[in-house]
């Protein structure tokens, strides 16, 4: 039987989000055709709202309703502490450890040959800029522990070295302990397991 095709753009479109298979996006699809009205305009207005009333901050590289987004404009926070993620998931989970608080760079991801990933694409020259002055004291590298995350850590570890290293050579380059899983994802770890890894980081 041929779907409609109001239906079917709908299903195509849930498809092409992550780990949904056809038979979830169709479940998604028929579920909001018999909901009422007013719940599939919340829903479509709250999609709307995600990219019109978003924005990236320009210091960390966060998402944020504003710029800069609260962290950065939190004068409380440790400004001789930078913790380098990859993504803004990242920061959530660290975040809700309650355990760190100094500032945060978002990489926007990892550098992956495979995936055409290069450092270029990464923001690790904004990183290198913020570093200039000697104000930073300590930069945490919480990449998560995959391959392409310890390669990425390799890499911003050489570049501080090389080009922050003889401006601020008391500056300290950590990386957070093995209380991670090797290949596993900060966003879904717990936070026990985010805080050790955080208290117990080590020269890198």
């Amino acid at each position: 039987m041929k779907t409609i095709r109001p239906v079917q753009n709908l299903i195509d479109e849930f498809r092409k989000l992550p780990t949904i298979g056809p038979k979830t996006a169709a479940r998604l699809t028929y579920f909001l055709l018999k909901a009422p009205e007013a719940e599939s305009l919340k829903l479509a207005s709250a999609i709307g709202n995600l990219k019109s009333k978003t924005t990236v901050c320009q210091q960390c590289f966060n998402i944020a309703e504003r710029d800069p987004c609260f962290i950065c404009d939190d004068n409380r926070r440790e400004s001789k502490l930078i913790c380098v993620v990859e993504e803004p998931l990242d920061v959530v989970a660290i975040e809700g450890t309650g355990r760190f608080q100094g500032f945060y760079h978002v990489l926007g991801g990892v550098i992956s040959p495979v995936a055409g990933v290069g450092p270029e694409e990464l923001r690790i020259q904004e990183l290198i800029e913020r570093l200039r002055g000697g104000m930073v004291e300590e930069v945490i590298l919480a990449t998560n522990p995959s391959v392409e995350g310890e390669a990425t850590a390799m890499y911003i570890k050489r570049e501080i070295e090389r080009q922050i290293k003889g401006e601020n050579p008391a500056i300290r380059i950590t990386r957070i302990a093995r209380g991670l899983p090797t290949g596993g994802d900060l966003e879904y770890a717990d936070k026990v397991t985010l805080s050790r890894a955080l208290e117990g980081r080590i020269d890198f």
